[in-house]
């Protein structure tokens, strides 16, 4: 083998390696798929409310849907339909809620709640008649 065919061997070679590298640390890194699932249907006690949205990453659906009905029960015992768990660990994840003003009406509530613990991830809104 000549020099120049060398020359040429190894730098084909170390621009696989490099391919095969970046191919493989994108593997790697590829984010986790969040999916929609089935809201809740509302409990009993939830008169004139409904779950609008449920998403999920890392999480069953299943879980998701638990986590959500002992979330509107953590809702419920900390002060009512006007309750909130904002700050609260509801079934292990931490939880945060929101309610923009934009969304907000004299006669209900309207509130998206994120529940996070790592990389998993729980989703979902809900809307509360206050009447």
């Amino acid at each position: 083998m000549t020099f120049a065919r060398s020359t040429r061997f190894l730098i084909m070679l170390i621009a696989l390696s490099s391919l095969a590298v970046v191919a493989l640390v994108g593997a790697q890194s590829s984010p986790a798929k969040t999916r929609g699932c089935k809201a809740p249907t509302s409990p009993a006690g939830l008169k004139g409310g409904y779950f609008t949205e449920l998403r999920a990453t890392k999480v069953s659906c299943v879980s998701a849907r638990k986590l959500v009905k002992a979330y509107y029960n953590c809702r419920r015992k900390r002060g009512g339909i006007r309750g909130s768990c904002h700050n609260r660990t509801v079934n292990g994840l931490k939880c945060r809620e929101s309610r923009p003003a934009k969304l907000q009406l004299d006669t209900q509530i309207n509130a998206r709640v994120t529940c996070t613990k790592g990389s998993k991830k729980v989703r979902h809104s809900y809307q509360q008649n206050l009447r």
